[in-house]
């Protein structure tokens, strides 16, 4: 028995001394073997973070920047570094504007959006970090959130925008406003594009090259020939008559385009035009025109219209949410014509009466859920009276 002992060690060692020597000569082998291993070290890895996000740990972080280590004082998380940690009851964050801390337990919190927060928008802060969602409308988030980020930046007149842009000698879109110079490549003035143009609809959505001339901004456009709006063209802009008489005829040419009326130039207010069922369809068969909208939003807030702002989106917002029209338009007007209001209390006003008029109200992601509950509670009290 001993020597069939001896016999079962010795051929075990012999294959294990060929496996050896076969691994040795076959480098794709070692590499499978490795990669196993690493795929194996992973699973272990995501499992053990789950169950450490169920707990409430700091892996329940949402980001992909590292955790702070955490510890925990009363009901409240807090960092080590001071720097607010999500965890599975509480988030609390500091207010950098008021020097305040907030207690919340909603979804739907995002970093980017300051609506929610102090009123000075235009002070760069750090950003903070979203709250995880969870279930379908983790995706709508996600896209409500992407959107956030360039909207916030706009309103922040373009913090981290380079500087070498902003100090070009020449003011090629003021030139453009005042009548002295012609778009490119399309080669139209300023007065031409309102006389010439107004109810050339077809021309006006197949010409894609004229927007960013009519409604310039701080950003890149698609048109590679226009010219992006510099802080020294705005400051001139504003105290220019006549470019901004020309900036409300464009914005007039525009409007008629989607079929709305400026019914009032000094406060904003817009209203539907004689053929607008016509001008509706094509809107909503044409969604590049989401992408204008929004251009014009943020351009009318640059350029001295602000007021413009919240009563077109206000129209928006009833024709899609109370009259069911433009279904196309309803999410870029959720996830940007609102957020583009630079007035911060017009554009609570706006997201309240969105969120009110929204069905179904649980699948609705542009504020946070404690935000949310409360306008529900005073919903119901109002109901109740």
């Amino acid at each position: 028995m001993t020597c069939a002992c001896f016999t079962r060690v010795t051929r075990g060692l012999e294959r294990l001394c060929h496996g050896t020597v076969f691994l040795l000569f076959h480098p794709r082998r070692i590499w499978a073997v490795f990669t196993v291993g690493a795929l194996l070290a992973l699973v272990y890895r995501r499992r053990s973070d789950g169950e450490s996000s169920d707990k409430g740990g700091p892996s329940a972080l949402a980001g992909d920047e590292e955790a702070p280590t955490a510890s925990r004082k009363g009901n409240r998380v807090w960092a080590s570094n001071q720097q607010p940690v999500t965890g599975s009851r509480w988030d609390v964050e500091e207010d950098l504007d008021r020097g305040e801390t907030r207690e919340t337990t909603e979804d739907f919190y995002c970093e980017y959006d300051s609506t929610w927060d102090s009123d000075h928008e235009d002070h760069e802060i750090e950003p903070r970090r979203s709250v995880r969602t969870r279930g379908s409308n983790s995706l709508r988030f996600h896209r409500f959130r992407s959107a956030a980020k360039d909207m916030q930046a706009y309103r922040r007149d373009y913090p981290h925008q380079r500087s070498w842009n902003q100090h070009r000698p020449d003011k090629q879109n003021l030139a453009f406003y005042r009548g002295e110079r012609a778009s490119s490549p399309d080669g139209v003035y300023i007065q031409d594009f309102h006389n010439k143009w107004f109810r050339m609809y077809d021309k006006l959505e197949y010409t894609h090259t004229f927007i960013q001339w009519l409604f310039p901004l701080q950003e890149r456009g698609m048109n590679p020939e226009a010219f992006e709006l510099t802080k020294e063209e705005i400051t001139y802009f504003l105290e220019d008559c006549t470019a901004k008489d020309n900036l409300v005829a464009s914005y007039k040419l525009m409007l008629n385009f989607y079929g709305i009326i400026l019914l009032n130039e000094e406060t904003g207010e817009v209203g539907k035009a004689e053929n607008w069922q016509e001008r509706f369809d094509n809107l909503d068969s044409h969604t590049h025109n989401n992408l204008r909208i929004t251009r014009i939003l943020k351009c009318l807030g640059t350029l001295g219209f602000c007021h413009y702002q919240a009563p077109l989106v206000q129209f928006f917002l009833e024709e899609t949410l109370l009259h069911g029209e433009l279904p196309n338009v309803k999410y870029s007007m959720l996830n940007y014509f609102i957020f583009t209001v630079r007035n911060k209390q017009k554009r609570q006003k706006l997201i309240e009466f969105a969120y009110l008029n929204f069905s179904p109200e649980e699948e609705f992601v542009w504020c946070p859920k404690k935000i949310q509950m409360r306008w529900l509670a005073e919903k119901r009290k109002a109901n109740n009276r």
